[in-house]
């Protein structure tokens, strides 16, 4: 289990900075597709809860260092998704699309639910969602667009993102 963690926060991590760098330049109405969260939504599926909160939190807590949020602000919202999407391992036939459009679409969803939260609770300086904007809208498009993709390519990786059964 600690190899698959491992590997995983690696992808979050690179990831993370191919959206922050890369996907920055070709944004819609300055919006990038959340590639980490698509991959820790994958990641908590297959493995499911324990992977995907420890995985959520690793990967949660190094993106706050690439992000100007405030230490832990990704850690706890990606840990909250990283078990809820963990919960679900094995309930559905993961296909090769309906399942991750709806898998990415309802994270992105509840990713903002959380950090609305978080805003309202603490009242930092912490970002979050206006709900009858279209910049959330078109993030859940975009990531519910991007999850059939990033789940085929993450298949590639299946032996290190999955942990061997032991006999």
């Amino acid at each position: 289990m600690s190899k698959t963690i491992g590997w995983a926060t690696v992808l979050i991590i690179i990831a993370g900075i191919i959206q922050s760098s890369l996907l920055s330049k070709i944004a819609i109405f300055h919006v990038i597709p959340d590639l980490a969260l698509i991959i820790l939504v994958y990641i908590s599926y297959v493995n499911g809860a324990m992977t995907g909160q420890i995985t959520g939190f690793a990967s949660g807590f190094l993106l706050d260092f690439l992000s100007l949020a405030p230490l832990g602000f990704n850690a706890l919202s990606r840990t909250i998704i990283g078990s809820l999407i963990g919960l679900m391992k094995g309930t559905f036939f993961l296909d090769i699309i309906i399942f991750p459009v709806l898998l990415c679409a309802g994270a992105t969803i509840v990713k903002a639910i959380i950090i609305s939260i978080i805003h309202f609770l603490f009242n930092a300086n912490t970002p979050t969602y206006n709900f009858a904007s279209n910049i959330l809208w078109i993030e859940v498009a975009l990531n519910a667009i991007a999850g059939p993709f990033v789940f085929a390519f993450l298949k590639l990786f299946k032996k290190v993102l999955t942990p061997r059964k032991e006999n």
